[in-house]
């Protein structure tokens, strides 16, 4: 059982909670909530990317991208704990269930909705797989951007409010949450860099270095705390503290980023999992007690 839940990588977790906690307090934003296609969301989310974690350790075993002893979390399939066929079968029916569960929220959007679960089953495989895996050629994070940024929090927004918005605040929730996704696999990947030249595995480390990716780290902290802003904008005081609070949060976190490696990245990447989270919680917290003025401009 450990093996397994260290392959759900538990650290991870928060950033597909975050999406759809983020996207619930735009729902609230626009007088909408509903707490049972919250839930359907906030499950199908998670099983969504465990599945996707699933499939990337299968996969990447299964194309002979890993190793035993790596720094990063123990790959159960590669360290001989779990078989590569109950990897296998396990993400697959880890992604079923998603689907099942997913599928009920056509109660609440209607029919085309089956497209969008569609493209995050097909996400959720071609991270890892198929004849271009976006983890191997560098996409990893405008993936995780769109799969973990604007898809939770629209579509969340959407089957509680039943309308389809993209204002505003939707749009720019979305934008700083998806960038601060994307942080979290910067950070797995700066740590894994040696081991995945290694394979020819092209992360966005391994093709630009630590050097650039840590600079994107912290400008898209930057970006992320004014989108947050403006979303929430205007606002009194405590929120812009708020707002302040996570910068200079990230900011420590970058500055460990730059002189960590190995093994103690996980712990930063699991703070940086955590501090999503908590933004996100932090909206939902404004969005219900202190609710901005209308949007300052409208996106098409």
């Amino acid at each position: 059982m450990k093996e397994w839940i260290e392959a759900m990588r538990l650290r991870t977790l928060p950033v597909s909670i975050a999406g759809v906690v983020a996207g619930t307090a735009c729902a609230i934003f626009h007088h909408g909530f509903s707490l049972l296609p919250f839930l359907i969301c906030l499950f199908f989310a998670i099983l969504a990317q465990i599945a996707s974690n699933f499939a990337n350790e299968y996969y990447d075993f299964k194309n002979g991208l890993d190793k035993k002893g790596r720094q990063g979390f123990r790959r159960g399939v590669t360290e001989g704990d779990i078989s590569p066929q109950a990897m296998k079968k396990a993400t697959y029916i880890t992604l079923g269930l998603a689907a099942c569960i997913g599928a009920t929220l056509i109660i609440w959007g209607g029919w085309w909705l089956i497209f969008v679960g569609i493209a995050v089953a097909l996400f959720a495989l071609a991270y890892s797989t198929g004849p271009f895996p976006l983890s191997h050629n560098g996409l990893g994070e405008v993936a995780v951007l769109i799969f973990f940024g604007f898809v939770p929090v629209v579509f969340t927004q959407y089957v509680q409010t039943k309308i389809l918005y993209f204002d505003s605040t939707t749009a720019l929730t979305a934008a700083a949450v998806g960038l601060m996704a994307a942080n979290v696999l910067i950070v797995n990947n700066y740590r894994d860099m040696e081991d995945d030249r290694e394979v020819n595995k092209k992360t966005s480390v391994v093709i630009f270095g630590r050097k650039v990716m840590g600079a994107v780290y912290f400008i898209d902290g930057i970006f992320a705390s004014i989108f947050l802003s403006m979303a929430s904008s205007p606002l009194p005081f405590w929120v812009s503290a708020g707002w302040l609070t996570y910068f200079a949060f990230h900011t420590m976190l970058f500055t460990k980023l730059r002189v960590s490696s190995g093994s103690q990245l996980n712990h930063l990447l699991k703070w940086t999992s955590i501090t999503l989270l908590m933004v996100a919680c932090y909206l939902l917290i404004i969005f219900a007690t202190v609710k901005p003025a209308d949007n300052f401009f409208i996106l098409p």
